[in-house]
């Protein structure tokens, strides 16, 4: 392992480097909708894709099917599993079962969407939605982010890797305690609105995709390179 690189100045606030993020990156855009019943068909409809595979399978769904509770409950599962085969060929069953049990939970227990439960205190919405299938901590933070609900910092991995190694938060072997760790860290350390932590969690998601990535990080062309301890001693593999 090479010898950390010595930094010729402070290293930069959290803030600042999101604000390097986003000049390195350009302005964040998120392709996901706003609604937390469609938030939750985003995530059923596609499984280990790219965000543009995710948005057209999705397209895909509204076209076909519609996105209100009633038309996706009534849809056959054949034309549900059809759909979600355009967003990876894992799981289409189970997506497709899932669409539609979760259209009908909406239809018939929540009256047909999901706003009431944005307006629920945080702890109990973040409960309420992570009772749907595979929606876990970060999925229902990551809902009441987008919708714009509550300023919480959604992390998914790719975020959560980058804050990590630049030091926000330890790293456990429990993925919700490293997942806890990071965020309360981080929420420290940015301004609590809406607005800076969606850009906050759409840069930092982006750089763990595409340079502060699992394997073979590109560190040596990493706009925050000098802030960040992993970084100062990585070489790009």
């Amino acid at each position: 392992m090479a010898a950390p690189v010595r930094r010729t100045s402070p290293p930069l606030s959290l803030t600042r480097m999101i604000l390097a993020l986003r000049g390195h990156y350009g302005p964040p855009r998120s392709l996901a909708p706003k609604d937390p019943f469609q938030l939750l068909l985003w995530e059923y409809v596609a499984y280990l894709a790219d965000d543009p595979t995710r948005a057209s399978a999705f397209a895909a769904l509204k076209t076909t099917v519609g996105l209100r509770p009633s038309q996706v409950a009534d849809a056959p599962l054949a034309v549900l599993g059809a759909i979600a085969r355009r967003g990876g060929s894992i799981g289409v069953a189970q997506r497709a079962t899932r669409m539609r049990e979760v259209a009908i939970s909406v239809r018939d227990k929540w009256r047909g969407g999901l706003l009431g439960v944005l307006r629920l205190p945080y702890a109990e919405a973040r409960r309420t939605l992570k009772a749907f299938p595979s929606i876990g901590p970060p999925g229902a933070d990551k809902i009441l982010l987008l919708t714009g609900a509550r300023p919480i910092l959604a992390l998914d991995s790719n975020a959560l890797r980058v804050l990590l190694r630049l030091g926000y938060g330890r790293e456990h072997k429990s993925y919700a305690m490293s997942y806890a760790s990071a965020q309360s860290v981080a929420m420290a350390a940015l301004p609590t609105r809406v607005p800076s932590l969606r850009n906050g969690f759409l840069l930092l998601r982006r750089h763990g995709q595409e340079l502060c990535r699992r394997t073979a990080p590109r560190c040596t062309i990493c706009p925050i390179r000098s802030s960040c301890p992993f970084g100062g001693w990585k070489r790009e593999a």
